[in-house]
């Protein structure tokens, strides 16, 4: 990586913020161990995270970054708005945070801790509590939040990370046709991000035939493609952590009638969800605007879990934002806001009446939704 992508101007907003959140919940600090939010709010991107890193923020003061001792060059050099105190492999990261927080004065006052993230084991956790004596507040989400709406700064990222998208999605493209191996396509795609500037993606790509469609989070094979089967393509870019997904089904030899009809409503649908995406509304009623595309072209049987969720930073295993997803659901009362950007799916695969799928990153902008991922929408015949 090329040091911290953000100005420290960017990273103390986001300090401030948190403190807003600590403060109207009346704790003296907060430790957070999820990954994505101690990357925004350090900028530290480095592939580390496998270990725990525990970041202590305060209502006044400097925060500290706690996690191995040998990482001690790399946060140094990247992180510029908090301390470094870090652990030997004989002990563990509660083991030094207690200290840290004994020493700030934090025993037996209110602190806040992370309790719903990957980056906090269940052991890690009752050894920290069992280790400081303090009144423990669950402050999940409370950074997750404030990820929602991207900066300035964040959607220059975003847009970069776009194009890299758009360039692997069209190397992809250009090897899938009859008898191509599986891998010699994955190969190029990933070549491509590589040499356009990409840094390695959260997961993915996700390249398979179709009659591994089902599998959701499965990706290529030692196999070959062949001419009457789909191909089933969802990829991001990645620029400092931050992802633009697309997705598109590649169809060797031709089109049925069918698939081709459908082409054509998950393209209204897709265009539906953008007009329902504005300042003030609702995800449920976004996901009411898909919903009615697909009810109108005669599918009123078909229902999804979402047609899209928030997207941006993502550590590895994922690009979703860690291990939850924020989906725009039939059921969901986000509030959508200017500044949000999300991987828009309209996804018609199943129906019974011709199969397609297509997928976005959107951002909604003050002049409203900004569709980042420019490959054509198809459909793509190779």
């Amino acid at each position: 990586m090329d040091g911290n992508p953000f100005t420290g101007g960017e990273i103390a907003r986001r300090l401030d913020a948190v403190r807003t959140g600590l403060a109207e919940q009346e704790l003296d600090a907060a430790v957070f161990a999820s990954p994505e939010n101690v990357f925004y709010l350090t900028g530290l991107d480095h592939w580390g995270y496998f270990a725990p890193h525990l970041l202590v923020v305060p209502l006044e003061g400097e925060p500290t970054l706690i996690t191995r001792a040998m990482e001690r060059v790399t946060i140094e050099s990247h992180v510029l708005a908090a301390g470094f105190r870090g652990h030997s492999d004989s002990e563990t990261a509660a083991d030094l945070a207690s200290r840290v927080l004994g020493e700030k004065g934090f025993a037996g006052k209110r602190i806040g801790l992370e309790y719903w993230t990957a980056g906090l084991s269940h052991g890690l956790a009752l050894r920290l509590k069992s280790l400081v004596s303090a009144d423990w507040r669950d402050v999940s989400g409370l950074v997750d939040r404030l990820r929602l709406v991207k900066s300035t700064e964040e959607q220059v990222l975003m847009r970069r990370a776009a194009a890299i998208t758009d360039l692997a999605a069209a190397a992809a493209i250009e090897m899938i046709t009859d008898g191509a191996n599986e891998r010699d396509v994955a190969a190029a795609c990933i070549a491509a991000m590589t040499r356009a500037g990409g840094h390695a993606p959260g997961f993915g790509p996700f390249i398979r035939p179709a009659s591994r469609l089902g599998e959701e989070h499965t990706t290529w094979g030692g196999g070959q493609y062949r001419k009457g089967e789909p191909v089933f393509v969802e990829l991001s870019g990645c620029i400092s952590r931050y992802h633009a997904p697309l997705g598109r089904l590649i169809r060797l030899g031709g089109i049925s009638d069918a698939d081709a009809r459908m082409a054509d409503v998950t393209a209204r649908a897709f265009n539906a969800v953008l007009g329902a995406l504005k300042p003030g509304a609702l995800a449920r009623d976004v996901y009411a605007a898909w919903q009615g595309a697909a009810d109108d072209a005669g599918l009123s049987h078909y229902r999804r879990h979402h047609c899209g969720y928030c997207v941006g930073v993502g550590q590895p295993p994922s690009w979703t934002g860690g291990n939850s997803v924020t989906g725009l659901r039939h059921d969901s009362d986000l509030e959508i806001r200017t500044g949000m950007s999300f991987h828009i799916l309209s996804w018609l695969m199943g129906t019974g009446q011709g199969d397609d799928f297509v997928s976005n990153t959107v951002l909604l902008t003050e002049d409203g939704p900004e569709v980042l991922t420019r490959t054509p929408l198809g459909p793509i015949v190779r």
